[in-house]
């Protein structure tokens, strides 16, 4: 139950707060509990920086690569780029007529065998009693 008392604490902190700020005491709730206080302990550190030059020889510090620049390819003029769409399309239905056509000629090849298959098998053998 230690957080209901850490809740009441903090509720009343914040009424405390909000009379200081507007100047007015709030009767609305008045706290249960007496607030409790709280220890807070801060530690300050300084820190003191101290910069060291050392000379180092040339052949032991790496090479900076230099950044290439980015090829951008040349703009295009408008018509380029619509008929670059057009050849991409027909390329595309091409490519789709294809696989259709090499779909209808496995289903035709596939029932072919099955039929064939359904002829060569002789009348079922008799059921034994």
């Amino acid at each position: 139950m230690k957080w209901i008392a850490e809740r009441d604490a903090l509720i009343a902190q914040t009424l405390a707060f909000v009379q200081s700020v507007t100047g007015k005491k709030d009767e609305l709730h008045p706290p249960e509990h007496p607030p409790v206080a709280f220890a807070v302990t801060t530690e300050i550190v300084t820190v003191q920086a101290a910069a060291i030059e050392t000379d180092l020889p040339p052949a032991v510090a790496p090479p900076v690569p230099q950044p290439q620049p980015v090829q951008i390819p040349p703009p295009r003029p408008g018509g380029d780029f619509r008929t670059e769409m057009q050849a991409r399309i027909a390329n595309f239905r091409k490519h789709q007529e294809r696989f259709e056509r090499e779909r209808e000629e496995y289903c035709a090849a596939t029932l072919t065998k099955l039929r064939a298959a359904l002829r060569d098998v002789g009348p079922p053998p008799p059921a034994k009693k």
